[in-house]
């Protein structure tokens, strides 16, 4: 891991006047939160895919997904729960490389993603084209622990972190808004930890 990181920690300065959100504790720890658990996966077999809204659909081995251009940044990630780490150091790639990739249709309005442990969650476009949300494949320069989320996670400093699915497998890009799987259970859709939006 390359020991410079793009520091991205004072993007609260777009939603509050304190780092911290309100009604936040800041943990040195970082807890482990799942739905059911942690998914088993195979290097060999796993696949990523971007379906969709798309010039072109994309389909990628862990390899493939790997030599992908990438980037390490320092955020603060921030759990609907109640607690919030701050400096933490991801390496992966950014969405909107990603979503260049692929080619995005004019039309294209929100981004649903999927996990490997039949997880959902989704986000308006604007929200996912931020630098700052990446598909992580390291932490603090290390592979992703398993339990959060390894192989590969989302990451979204400026939402909740379940808008940042843990084993992340597949984004679609739609043409109009769908709900994921805590959105469907009274979540909220747009999860500003600055308004502290948890719930609709």
């Amino acid at each position: 891991m390359t020991n410079d990181a793009i520091d991205v920690t004072d993007l609260y300065r777009e939603f509050g006047d304190e780092r911290l959100p309100p009604g936040q504790r800041e943990t040195s720890a970082f807890p482990v939160l799942s739905k059911s658990g942690t998914p088993d996966w195979d290097p060999e077999t796993w696949e990523f895919t971007v379906t969709g809204a798309v010039d072109e659909e994309l389909s990628l081995s862990w390899d493939e997904f790997r030599d992908l251009p990438s980037e390490t940044q320092q955020q603060d990630f921030h759990c609907v729960t109640g607690w919030s780490k701050f400096d933490c150091r991801f390496t992966g790639v950014s969405f909107p490389a990603l979503a260049e990739r692929a080619g995005v249709y004019d039309d294209a309005v929100h981004v649903m993603f999927s996990a490997l442990d039949g997880y959902t969650t989704d986000l308006p476009l604007e929200d996912c084209m931020r630098e700052e949300v990446l598909f992580a494949w390291a932490y603090d320069g290390e592979d992703l622990p398993e339990d959060h989320g390894g192989p590969l996670r989302v990451v979204t400093p400026h939402k909740y972190a379940y808008k940042g699915a843990k084993w992340v497998d597949g984004v679609e890009f739609l043409t109009e808004a769908q709900r994921g799987y805590w959105e469907k259970r009274g979540y909220s859709e747009t999860a500003n930890p600055w308004e502290e939006e948890r719930y609709s």
